[in-house]
């Protein structure tokens, strides 16, 4: 029953994804363009967060106080772009899409809220 709940979060979180509507001067990128900007890479964030997708499919995230969440990952395209799933050890599991906005890679959640990467290594 637990496995259908999670299978049913991440078919809500699938379909969310594709309804990303990046501003029309973004450049969205594409699974593979995705794949050569965020995994295996740090990215930080102006909040002081850093995430990491490694190469071997897992997640974490330091927050600016030192807490840390962990989770595994997921390159999809949807169609209109590229789509990073991430499902979280906590129980739940989150799209976003990144975009270059012109001067800064752009990290976009599923509500549609963004976050502009400070700094990626």
């Amino acid at each position: 029953m637990k496995l259908l709940g999670v299978i049913a979060v991440l078919a809500a979180g699938t379909a969310q994804a594709q309804e990303f509507e990046p501003r029309s001067d973004d450049r969205v990128l594409d699974a593979d363009a995705m794949a050569q900007e965020v995994v295996g890479r740090t990215h930080e964030f102006f909040d002081g967060g850093v995430s990491f997708f490694s190469v071997s499919g897992t997640y974490s995230y330091t927050y600016s106080d030192g807490g840390r969440a962990y989770g595994t990952w997921e390159l999809q395209d949807a169609g209109a772009g590229g789509v990073i799933c991430t499902s979280f050890a906590a129980g739940f599991s989150r799209c976003d899409m990144y975009v270059h906005d012109g001067t800064r890679l752009v990290l976009i959640t599923e509500d549609g809220t963004r976050f502009p990467v400070r700094a990626a290594s």
